[in-house]
């Protein structure tokens, strides 16, 4: 391992070295200014750079924003006395790994030294990922089931991060399959046998959440007749999946960090600290970057979290895979229920592949099981689907024709004006005439008869 310290500072430079050298990292390398380590930077090949990042003339994070697109696989690590988080934003969306303040712990240096090269290994190994080269689910993932590229794609990305044991933040819309992709990433991970917890974090009470992640020691409180084991210490050696992360009150997500951090806690009402070995997987649909923008997320917390960031795309947006699991459910289902069911009729199944499932995966699992117990024929018909329930959802996002897209923004203001079409035809910047044209044509189509009929007004 190649490293480069750049400081300012020879005191802090030469104690760098001595400290790395100490701890057996022999190829240590240093320079005294920013423009220095440009020039070194685009001679030379390092794996890490510990960037000072206020220096004279050119500073660390303009030796970062100009060698850091060149540079992809080199990572990047931010030393600086000044703690502030706007700096801190840019110089980890500009491409450094993590961002440490000084006095910098001689521990969590190393740590972090050692887990900025394990992730340039595995992004160095995840090539046929990038270029689209995945035919199969990787085993540890078989649960899901899929054949679309891009989700392929993402779980042979998701197995290659699972290795190196850092924190895994899944985020998707609600019934993706993040649980399943956690579960999966335990196994592939470097503790497979260990313990898989799983905690949905929105249903911890906040007077409990203390308890519950950190354990009590007997007769920590009124009615504490035994001590009992947090998640931390449940999930030691294995996984902590942390479901629905987003809904984690503030003021308890700075005790959450903590133990991140460390690795360690204090049960209540105990005085001995507890060390585990745990690896973090968080979940969640809520979108953590606007979170963190309005204050309601930690922004420290978000990036301890995401070592790595896996985002599943929603069903209607997986290549090939509505037809795909709605078979696998009916078979599933079928079994469970004890029915001869052959399979579902061609206009059946196209009903399943135009909807737009805001459920997603769960909600086409559930829409199948009902139509096998509705089923009276050995073949699944539109009728044992319940078609109205599952017409396009008016206003999801999907690819669509300029056409259609058209049609739902109608039905999108319709509805903001209670059907009104006068003030409809207003916002739209019509004649209620030409409104009246596009609603006759909108009534032509099945998936937006019913819904026109609910709220359409004269």
């Amino acid at each position: 391992m190649r490293i480069l310290a750049v400081d300012d500072e020879e005191i802090s430079l030469s104690s760098i070295k001595r400290l790395l050298n100490w701890r057996g990292y022999k190829d240590v390398e240093t320079c005294r200014s920013g423009s220095e380590a440009i020039r070194r930077l685009r001679m030379e090949d390092f794996d890490i750079v510990l960037l000072d990042l206020l220096m004279p003339e050119v500073d660390g994070l303009t030796v970062l924003e100009t060698v850091k697109p060149y540079l992809p696989q080199t990572e990047f690590i931010i030393l600086t006395a000044v703690d502030d988080l706007s700096t801190t934003v840019r110089a980890i969306r500009t491409g450094a790994y993590d961002y440490l303040v000084k006095p910098v712990d001689n521990e969590l240096l190393i740590l972090t030294i050692q887990r900025a090269f394990e992730r340039k290994g595995l992004l160095n190994s995840l090539a046929p990922v990038a270029a689209g080269r995945v035919s199969e689910t990787p085993e540890a993932f078989a649960a899901i089931v899929t054949k679309c590229p891009r989700m392929r794609s993402l779980l042979a990305y998701s197995q290659v991060m699972a290795r190196s044991g850092n924190p895994v933040l899944i985020t998707g819309e609600s019934g993706t399959g993040k649980e399943l992709v956690a579960r999966g990433i335990h196994r592939a991970g470097p503790s497979p046998e260990g313990p898989f917890v799983a905690v949905n974090v929105s249903a911890i009470p906040t007077t409990m959440f203390e308890t519950q992640f950190f354990g009590h020691a007997r007769g920590a409180f009124t009615g504490a007749e035994s001590s009992y084991r947090g998640f931390f210490e449940q999930a030691d050696g294995g996984s902590l999946f942390l479901d629905e992360i987003g809904e984690l009150p503030p003021g308890l997500q700075s005790k959450l960090l903590r133990v991140l951090e460390d690795k360690t806690f204090t049960p209540l009402g105990s005085s001995r600290a507890i060390q585990v070995d745990v690896r973090v997987i968080s979940a969640t649909n809520m979108d953590l970057d606007r979170a963190c923008q309005e204050g309601r997320f930690r922004l420290d917390l978000f990036y301890r979290l995401k070592s790595a960031h896996i985002h599943l795309p929603p069903l209607r947006e997986r290549e090939g895979d509505i037809a795909l699991l709605a078979n696998h459910f009916l078979k599933e289902a079928a079994r469970r229920y004890a029915k001869e069911i052959k399979g579902f009729r061609p206009e059946a199944m196209e009903i399943l592949l135009q909807g737009q499932y805001p459920g997603n995966v769960r909600e086409l699992a559930q829409a199948v099981e009902n139509s096998v117990l509705l089923a009276d024929t050995p073949w699944i018909l539109p009728r044992h689907l319940g078609a109205a329930a599952l017409r396009p959802a008016p206003f999801a996002r999907r690819l669509s024709t300029l056409k259609e897209n058209d049609e739902a923004h109608v039905a999108y203001v319709l509805t903001h004006t209670g059907g009104d079409r006068k003030q409809t035809a207003r916002i739209l910047g019509i004649t209620v005439r030409q409104l009246q044209r596009k609603i006759a044509q909108m009534r032509q189509d099945a998936a937006w008869l019913s819904y026109l009929d609910d709220n359409s007004t004269s």
